[in-house]
């Protein structure tokens, strides 16, 4: 599965395995190093595919840190994971980085039981100065003098978790020693939005400022004398007209900076003198992502992830019509219910892309609001909303919204506040592994009171959903999974379905197949097969109570399917409700198992777990193996 390197090529980078090995070259030898190690990375994500840009604006910080920094045992801590492909090629990976995100393959993101060089798993954004505080702690507490550094974007600066680290870190007594690298590009995955950002733009004569302020400190020489307490207190305000270093120094981090993230050297020189340093520390560089190819500096939003390509003619469109996505079936219907009803306001947490956002946010910019990576907020700020009669709708990826869990259940639950949440990604998601999977959601949504839970089988069913949870008084959500449907024609109309209420696709006998969202087609496939009954369950919460009681007293059997791990998931609703009847009745429940699953394609994790109509059918026979034999005419149907 390994490729070896051309070494006429990559000369220096060929000779590197280890960062050990990086660290035996001169100094000077290292801009050389990192224009080849950018030119391996534009090779391999383009044989590949993957998430592009980040790493190519942290190049010559990658180099710095391994080079300066005893790496594994000095512990490097990145934020998000989109840009450690160049970290990943200088420890151990180099051979087989073109294989990223594949079965079997190198993780997207930084993994623990992948290298030790990974030291902190990662696939969301704002949790490296808390992991590294804990590192440092721990560290200083074992008596160990292992430096820890956590590299963190402009981007992952907007989300609260970050300064309550900080706002830790700098408060503490004895000081840990840490140091946090601030990499400012300002971009994220979408461009970076608030006043953080704007903040950070703040950098006209920051060099001036940094000079003044060395000369001062040796021309008033004791830092406690009254007129140099005086001149420091000036200088803090002075400094805030110019940089972004007042809010850090408050917090008590010294700050340093900005620096040119692309001058290796700088970098270098900048790193060494921090590692002399105590206390909590911040370095803020200044970098572009998508560097050192041109069409990725100008496209930086279509350049942050890609699918395998030429770099010699840059990410072409394929020619063709294309089914429409789950995701691009809500920015439409967005759009037309905002059209129709003029209290619809859309929030996103940093995701305007990547949920479908982009065409709202043109046509319906002051109804539109993006509040960067900040989930929490999100979903308090949309309960606000709901309480003076507007109707907010939280376009959220399903493994993100569990960081707004309690906004969900406290600000808007438990007030019974007009919020629909449209979770994309939901279930299985695939190649960026356990960290973006959207699992959970069934059962941890379904247990929230005042929640109504829909999951679509097909694109029209999906736009019908979302009309019903907008028009439903009360938080309810839509969760459909990421790319395409079935194929099926979606209806202009904004027509909502009853809720609670399930659809019988096909009549059969003995068994009924209880299919929820994603899974409808599969069981569908079985269903014909077998000759059962098969039902697109629609809700999970409520279900529908009549049909299923219905369905009991007609069938031997019934098979629950989800693609949502089986632990407390539409299945155990299924259990839970012929329980509390007093209807003893067979159920095999099959969903996701109770593990974290890898990265793969959709299609190879849902094989895996039994998911797909070949699982489904094996699971079936098992249980009821003389299905195989007779396989009555089966009824086509829509009723419910």
């Amino acid at each position: 599965m390994s490729t070896m390197i051309d070494s006429a090529r990559y000369p220096h980078l060929a000779r590197i395995d280890t960062p050990a090995q990086l660290r035996d070259f001169d100094e000077a030898h290292l801009p050389a190093i990192a224009d080849e190690l950018r030119a391996y990375l534009i090779e391999s994500v383009g044989r590949s595919g993957g998430h592009f840009g980040a790493g190519l604006g942290v190049i010559e910080l990658t180099v710095a840190l391994h080079y300066l920094y005893d790496t594994p045992d000095d512990r490097i801590v990145w934020d998000v994971g989109h840009q450690t492909y160049p970290h990943k090629i200088l420890t151990g990976r180099r051979d087989r980085i073109h294989t990223v995100k594949q079965k079997d393959g190198v993780a997207p993101f930084p993994k623990r039981e992948e290298s030790e060089f990974d030291t902190f798993g990662v696939g969301h954004s704002s949790t490296s100065i808390s992991a590294a505080l804990g590192m440092a702690i721990a560290n200083a507490r074992a008596g160990n003098d292992r430096r820890v550094v956590a590299v963190i974007g402009d981007g992952a600066m907007t989300a609260g978790m970050a300064y309550e680290a900080l706002n830790h870190a700098g408060g503490m007594d004895p000081e840990p020693d840490v140091l946090v690298v601030l990499n400012d590009n300002r971009m994220s995955i979408s461009e970076n939005v608030g006043g953080m950002t704007r903040m950070l733009g703040k950098l006209t004569g920051s060099r001036t400022l940094n000079a003044l302020r060395e000369g001062g400190k040796k021309l008033l020489g004791d830092k406690n004398n009254p007129t140099a307490k005086f001149v420091r207190r000036w200088e803090e305000h002075w400094k805030g007209m110019f940089v972004p270093s007042t809010l850090f120094e408050e917090m008590g981090f010294h700050y340093t900076g900005p620096i040119d993230g692309h001058d290796v050297k700088a970098l270098v020189a900048a790193l060494k003198t921090l590692k002399t340093l105590k206390g909590p520390q911040l370095l803020h560089i200044i970098t572009t992502k998508g560097k050192g190819y041109e069409r990725a500096e100008g496209d930086q939003i279509g350049y942050h992830a890609v699918s395998p390509f030429d770099p010699t003619q840059g990410v072409t469109s394929k020619p063709g019509a294309k089914k429409p996505t789950y995701t691009d079936v809500f920015g439409d219907w967005l759009c037309d219910m905002a059209a129709a009803d003029d209290t619809l306001m859309a929030i996103t947490p940093a995701m305007r892309e990547g949920s479908g956002l982009v065409r709202f946010s043109k046509e319906y910019p002051e109804r539109y609001f993006d509040v960067a990576i900040a989930e929490q907020h999100a979903v308090t700020l949309a309960a606000g909303m709901a309480c003076e009669g507007a109707k907010p709708v939280v376009a959220i990826y399903s493994t993100f919204l569990q960081r707004g869990y309690d906004q969900l259940v406290h600000d808007v639950a438990i007030q019974d506040l007009d919020v629909l949440f449209a979770i994309d990604r939901g279930g299985v998601v695939g190649p960026d592994g356990a960290t973006h999977a959207g699992n959970l959601d069934f059962s941890y949504l379904r247990c929230v009171p005042n929640m109504v839970v829909m999951a679509p089988a097909d694109e029209n069913e999906c736009r019908q959903m979302l009309s019903t949870g907008f028009r439903h008084a009360g938080p309810a959500a839509v969760r459909y999974p990421r790319g395409s449907g079935p194929g099926v024609a979606i209806r202009p109309d904004l027509d909502a379905l009853p809720i609670g209420k399930a659809e019988v696709r096909q009549h059969g006998s003995r068994v009924a197949l209880l299919a929820f969202g994603a899974l409808v087609p599969a069981a569908e496939a079985v269903g014909r097969e077998l000759g059962v009954t098969v039902v697109n369950m629609r809700f999970v919460k409520p279900l529908d109570h009549a049909l299923l009681l219905e369905l009991a007293r007609s069938h031997e059997g019934f098979v629950t399917l989800e693609d949502n791990v089986r632990m407390g998931g539409a299945g155990s609703a299924v259990s839970e409700l012929l329980q509390a009847e007093g209807v003893v009745l067979p159920i095999l429940q099959l969903g996701l198992p109770d593990a974290f699953q890898h990265h793969a394609s959709r299609e190879d994790l849902l094989a895996e777990a039994g998911l797909d109509a070949e699982g489904i059918r094996k699971a079936v026979l098992q249980r009821w193996p003389d299905l195989a034999g007779t396989v009555p005419h089966a009824q086509q149907s829509a009723t419910g």
